[in-house]
């Protein structure tokens, strides 16, 4: 048995494909995380079934622990994960190491498993992207909204787009 230690402030992935990913986390990642889950709370309830950094069940053993997930109402879990079914919405906030895969490789599986709405929230370009309309390769619908240009068109969800609050360091409040 090998043993490592990991650099503080990341997050450690580990691929279908053998890869070891480390991925820092900011300020900007977890505070945006943090006000979309109080946001979603707030529009949905306390009692709404969210999800941050759990895994989720998705074929082809390609599992999944998005930044946020909004779940079905009736959703249950099947042994001790929810699986991508029970998926209404999903968030991924970028950093600085994963725009790629948040902007790309999550917009093709997301849409190849159905899951109805993908929003892709960037503190860094102050941007929000919004996917709807799954297909077997991703999205038929994406719309870019700006930090603080108004309600975000999502169906059951009453979500304003973030606003900039600071220069430095950059970080959201979203407002419902």
């Amino acid at each position: 048995m090998v043993r490592t230690e990991f650099p503080e402030g990341h997050a450690i992935l580990f691929g279908i494909d053998g890869k070891i990913i480390l991925t820092p986390r900011s300020y900007e990642h977890s505070s945006t995380i943090k006000v979309m889950h109080y946001a979603t709370a707030v529009s949905l309830g306390r009692q709404a079934k969210t999800l941050t950094d759990v895994y989720i069940d998705v074929p082809a053993d390609e599992n999944s622990a998005p930044d946020l997930a909004i779940l079905r109402e009736d959703a249950h879990r099947k042994g001790k994960r929810y699986s991508f079914e029970e998926v209404l919405l999903i968030s991924e906030v970028v950093s600085t190491s994963s725009a790629r895969k948040d902007y790309d490789d999550c917009t093709a599986k997301y849409g190849r498993y159905g899951i109805p709405v993908y929003l892709v929230v960037d503190p860094y370009a102050w941007e929000v992207v919004l996917h709807t309309q799954p297909t077997g390769t991703g999205y038929i619908a994406a719309h870019t909204h700006k930090y603080g240009t108004g309600k975000l068109p999502i169906p059951g969800v009453a979500w304003d787009s973030p606003e900039r609050v600071a220069q430095k360091p950059r970080y959201v409040i979203w407002t419902t």
